[in-house]
């Protein structure tokens, strides 16, 4: 059964079929490094990291996967195509005082700290923008070459009005911008929604510290013309597929196709699809453009100028597993809202620890005949859009099955399957516990003993405080880490 996925700029299911046979060449938007990424960008990123182990597991395929980081020009204001205001990072080391650089790699360590964290697989490039600068150079001089774009005295912008498919991704075509949009009146520009390539360091840009040298003069790039250049450096162009949260569709993804479609030709149309792969025209950029819906704090997506984001450290200092974090983003399907809650947490958490000990049940149990109908109705939820609930759902009735009929055996194969999938199910190496936990552990045993419940309860709250769980087992009490 061929892996069907929502592709965003057609609108509908499509059968993936890749470029060149049994491989994939894939590209994810990482984070601007600003700040610690928050549990709605990890669950963008995440969406890729399962998509690859899918298509890695599922289908035996070679991925290649590029995933950037963004350490330069992404400006204040981002919701439209030419952003106004600060570049990010620079506003943010003017607040910690700190050299816009060392900053961005401060948190550029940490990203990956919590991707190693979270059980991200690792891409095989992750390009900084820093140090893709000649790569934009280039491209902004061949899209000025094709007619696409043009010099002012403040920088040089791409001339939507050039690509007569602007906005075929998002839905945001130039009729609809002019009409509802907020768009900042520019004269120097030939349209409104035009936007930068390259800000040249003069007037409100005057003081930005990152800076390099170029035939249109000092400055630095926008953010669009970053994830062109960064993605066909080590992916060529045309790729197989893209991914990214759903808010990077606009202005984003969309000026993206217009920069990457425009270099390499006059021409402005584009196609999708299977029929790009087939004809491998340089009118396509991506053939699937796969995206991930917010996540959703109370009546509003959680986001960092709301100031309602929760990052890895507080999902710790909650007492979960970076893992049960894990669980939860991908127990509701990738284009469905999230809506987050500490009760949420705690169900993924008991869920996560249920299938995880049937596992366990199922090591230990001797090896018996395969279970071919559950691979083939697991392989169907994934294969039909990244299923992930119906996938989990399989999992369940796997489970029942298995204990009722004595099948567990059989379920060896299968569980290989689900924890290379999934990735937060592997077993987990001897735990070094804790002194301090001991010693609540032993008091506990002994209040037990003393039929003192409430004491025994209140000693198993305080030991689930320090981030490990309490279980009463055949073969007595079992201290695991959360």
């Amino acid at each position: 059964m061929p892996l069907r996925l929502y592709n965003t700029l057609t609108k509908k299911e499509e059968d993936f079929v890749p470029l060149k046979e049994g491989e994939v060449r894939m590209y994810t938007c990482g984070p601007t490094v600003y700040g610690r990424p928050h549990i709605g960008n990890y669950s963008s990123f995440l969406l890729a990291d399962l998509l690859r182990r899918w298509l890695e597991v599922g289908h035996g395929m070679k991925v290649t996967h590029v995933k950037n980081i963004t350490d330069v020009g992404h400006l204040a204001g981002d919701e439209v195509a030419d952003a106004q205001g600060d570049d990010k990072i620079e506003r943010q080391s003017r607040e910690e005082k700190a050299d816009p650089l060392e900053l961005a790699r401060k948190y550029a360590a940490q990203y990956i700290e919590d991707e190693t964290a979270l059980n991200f697989k690792e891409p095989e490039h992750r390009p900084l923008a820093t140090e893709t600068i000649p790569e934009m150079l280039t491209m902004i001089a061949a899209l000025i070459e094709r007619g696409h774009a043009y010099e002012t005295d403040d920088g040089v912008y791409f001339d939507v009005t050039s690509f007569a498919d602007y906005g075929k991704l998002s839905g945001n075509t130039l009729e609809n911008l002019s009409s509802g949009a907020r768009i900042k009146v520019d004269e120097k520009k030939k349209h409104p929604a035009d936007f930068a390539l390259w800000k040249k360091c003069v007037g409100e840009n005057e003081h930005h510290i990152l800076r390099w040298d170029s035939k249109w003069g000092e400055g630095f790039p926008g953010w669009h013309i970053e994830c062109s250049c960064m993605s066909e450096k080590f992916l060529g162009s045309p790729f197989d597929i893209h991914t990214g949260g759903e808010d990077l569709i606009f202005p984003h993804h969309e000026c993206e196709i217009a920069q990457s479609v425009g270099s390499r030709s006059g021409d402005s149309a584009i196609s999708a699809g299977t029929e790009g792969a087939e004809n491998g025209t340089n009118k396509t950029h991506v053939n699937y453009w796969v995206h991930k819906r917010f996540i959703d704090m109370g009546d509003v997506k959680m986001s960092k100028s709301l100031g309602n984001v929760l990052t890895l450290p507080d999902i710790e200092a909650m007492g979960f597993n970076p893992l049960d974090l894990r669980y939860y983003l991908l127990s509701v399907h990738y284009r469905t809202n999230l809506k987050f809650t500490k009760k949420g947490l705690e169900d993924a958490h008991k869920a996560r620890r249920k299938i995880m000990e049937w596992m366990k049940e199922v090591e230990d149990a001797e090896v018996s005949e395969g279970v071919e109908e559950w691979d083939q109705k697991f392989s169907e939820a994934m294969n039909s859009d990244l299923n992930t609930p119906a996938a989990l759902a399989t999992v369940f009735d796997l489970m029942s099955w298995s204990r009722n009929e004595n099948q567990l055996g059989a379920c060896k194969g299968i569980v290989e399957t689900i924890r290379s999938t999934f990735g937060c199910f592997d077993p987990e190496g001897i735990q070094e516990i804790p002194k301090e936990v001991a010693e609540l552990a032993q008091k506990r045993l002994d209040a037990r003993a003393n039929k003192d419940f409430e004491a025994s309860d209140s000693l198993r709250n305080q030991i689930q405080a320090r981030g490990f769980e309490v279980k009463d087992t055949e073969k007595g009490q079992e201290i695991i880490k959360m």
